[in-house]
């Protein structure tokens, strides 16, 4: 190395603490961490929180979201599962994964710094052992959100959460989604009960809050096809995990943004999209999946879709013996908050 480019680098930088950092951008990001003499938090303290977000209890009896952009709330049921049980431990598992963020180096963000957005705790609900009413609670509880002019983004939980979820997010007009799942969840009734978490989105649709025209699947494997006529019978865009293989993800990403084009989206990612490899604690674990790179690219490529809400659901801890999966669906939960920066409900950082 020339001696006087040696000695530029020491003058600069041999004595910076950490957070004494030269680029503007990565500045704000380290100024929200570090304090002046150079230390921060470390990552294992504290409450948990999802995403190292503050913590914001709401109040159902008297909602007060103050000035937030986006809540997060958990979702801890998983009455509908049809395998394994286990996804109502997902929010707290996810919770205690540290270290995720702060900043998005692929879409030169930093969520929970540049939006106002909280945890908010739990749904509340009246009974652990009645779905018909866990459901109700869930719609009520995120209909307070979108109340309040707030963006809601759901931690399940087994996947039928998305369904009382998108009554509250398309109450008013029908929206678009973009799910990333091992099954399309388009099923009808299983043991005389249609609101398991195989038939979701077929709900949504006849409920009229799912546009299905405006709906990709991606990702979409395994025995059960036969199961999800409504999917190709109502006009959604199915993409199969080999599909995603053989086109790439970019060819995916374009497909998903003619489909959704400028209207509201929702974003819904199932844990199992991605392969057993990558996400082993899930009930309905399904061979041959999406990587976890792969899943992060898909997200990614949606940056500055209108998205208006989302969910990342189906964690199921008790079989993540080394907490891979949890970690790969905080990671998840993060590409998500990161495209709301982005989207022109929410952040419009229009960059």
């Amino acid at each position: 190395m020339d001696k006087d480019e040696l000695e530029r680098l020491r003058a600069k930088y041999a004595d910076k603490h950490g957070g004494e950092i030269f680029d503007e951008g990565f500045r704000a990001v380290a100024d929200t961490i570090f304090n002046a003499s150079g230390s921060r938090p470390p990552p294992y303290s504290g409450i948990p929180t999802f995403l190292s977000a503050p913590s914001h209890p709401v109040d159902p009896d008297a909602p007060d979201f103050g000035d937030l952009q986006v809540a997060i709330v958990g979702v801890p049921m998983d009455l509908a599962v049809t395998n394994r049980n286990g996804s109502r431990f997902g929010p707290r598992a996810v919770r205690t994964i540290e270290r995720i963020g702060p900043y998005n180096e692929a879409l030169k963000c930093a969520p929970v710094a540049e939006l106002k957005v909280a945890d908010i705790g739990d749904v509340p609900f009246r009974s652990r052992f009645k779905l018909d009413w866990c459901h109700a609670d869930i719609e009520a509880h995120i209909a307070r959100i979108i109340a309040a002019g707030v963006a809601p983004l759901s931690v399940g939980g087994d996947h039928s959460i998305s369904l009382p979820a998108l009554r509250a997010v398309g109450a008013g007009e029908p929206v678009g989604m973009v799910h990333i799942d091992a099954h399309a969840d388009t099923a009808g009734a299983f043991d005389d009960e249609k609101f398991h978490h195989g038939g979701p989105f077929r709900q949504a649709v006849l409920d009229g809050v799912l546009d299905p025209k405006r709906t990709i699947q991606i990702g979409i494997r395994g025995a059960a096809e036969y199961l999800w006529e409504f999917s190709f019978d109502s006009g959604m865009t199915v993409v199969h995990a080999d599909e995603v293989e053989a086109q790439g993800v970019a060819a995916v990403v374009r497909q998903a943004r003619d489909v959704i084009g400028d209207g509201p989206v929702y974003v819904s990612f199932d844990i199992d999209s991605l392969d057993p490899a990558f996400a082993p604690g899930t009930g309905t674990p399904e061979v041959g999946g999406l990587s976890t790179r792969q899943a992060m690219d898909l997200l990614r490529g949606l940056k500055g879709l209108n998205v208006v809400g989302g969910d990342m659901v189906e964690v199921a801890p008790q079989y993540d013996a080394n907490t891979t999966t949890a970690q790969a669906g905080g990671q998840i939960l993060f590409e998500i908050l990161s495209l709301m920066v982005f989207s022109p409900s929410i952040g419009n950082r229009g960059d």
